[in-house]
């Protein structure tokens, strides 16, 4: 039972930096119905500069800002390079904007390959170390883990209040459900969109971050299964939702870990795309997602 219990902590803790990279994909999606497939290679580039930038000397906090602020800035240019151009005169439906983001993932991974080696480098603890526990009814909890679910789920609710409370989240909305309506009433649309890219790349930073923590090491290929994991989130719990990006991560870690502890790690990752199929099967606007209607 208390392998039981571990296994489901771990999993919820997992699956909460899950559902920071499907926010970050979902609010993207929200606003420019682009799906940034080149997320996976930002949040592993952020962890890399960040080891680059304590290897120089830098404090963790500054080494840690730093490494977000370039994650901002990233976006910045995904958005202007590879989203901006084939979202011109709504022609997001050619799916032009899924070689153009993977484009740019696979660029940011070669250069990650290129000026920091493509061999794993030693992540640093940043909050806890893996060796730090706390028994709560008898089940040791890794404080890295707890850490990390806070930190995440704060962040997530934190995002969800600002795009309910906000004048910037209606402005948000808005954008979402009608671009040109939006920018018949004033709202700035090009600038609402740029920083819900710049949000969508903290985010990615942030889960980067407390994953390398995690596993302890960070590759240039770190970040293509989680970015895919946070897809999958996503989709499951309803592409554009952030409660669904919630719960849809935090199924999925706990599936995972549960498939991990009792059947077989090799088998871990597959049951996301098992999930996935059965959603999309039953259910396609995922968990919490809506069915819309698109005008022509």
């Amino acid at each position: 039972m208390d392998f039981a219990l571990q296994l489901i902590f771990a999993g919820i803790s997992v699956g909460a930096v899950y559902a920071l990279i499907a926010v970050g994909l979902s609010l993207t999606f929200l606003v420019s119905r682009v799906i940034n497939f080149g997320q996976g290679s930002l949040l592993m580039l952020t962890a890399m500069v960040m080891v680059a930038l304590l290897g120089r000397g830098s404090a963790m906090l500054s080494a840690a800002l730093g490494a977000l602020g370039l994650a901002a800035i990233l976006m910045v240019v995904v958005e202007w390079v590879a989203v901006r151009p084939v979202a011109a005169g709504q022609r997001t439906d050619t799916m032009g904007w899924v070689v153009s983001t993977l484009g740019i993932g696979i660029l940011l991974q070669g250069f990650a390959a290129k000026f920091f080696g493509s061999q794993a480098v030693a992540f640093p603890s940043i909050l806890f170390s893996s060796n730090d526990f706390v028994s709560l009814f008898g089940v040791r909890l890794s404080l890295q883990y707890l850490a990390v679910l806070a930190l995440a789920v704060a962040l997530v609710l934190l995002l969800e209040l600002i795009l309910r409370r906000t004048q910037w989240g209606r402005a948000v909305r808005a954008v979402a459900h009608d671009p040109e309506l939006a920018s018949l009433m004033a709202i700035p649309v090009r600038r609402t969109m740029l920083v819900c890219f710049v949000l969508s790349g903290l985010l990615a930073g942030v889960a980067g971050l407390l994953v390398a923590q995690i596993a302890g090491t960070v590759d240039p290929g770190f970040g293509f299964n989680l970015m895919v994991l946070g897809f999958v989130a996503a989709v499951v719990g309803g592409m554009g939702n952030t409660f669904g990006a919630l719960a849809g991560g935090i199924t999925l870690g706990v599936l995972e870990k549960l498939v991990g502890g009792y059947v077989s790690t090799a088998a871990e990752h597959g049951i996301a795309f098992a999930v996935l199929m059965a959603i999309l099967a039953v259910r396609p606007q995922g968990l919490f997602g809506r069915s819309e209607l698109l005008k022509a």
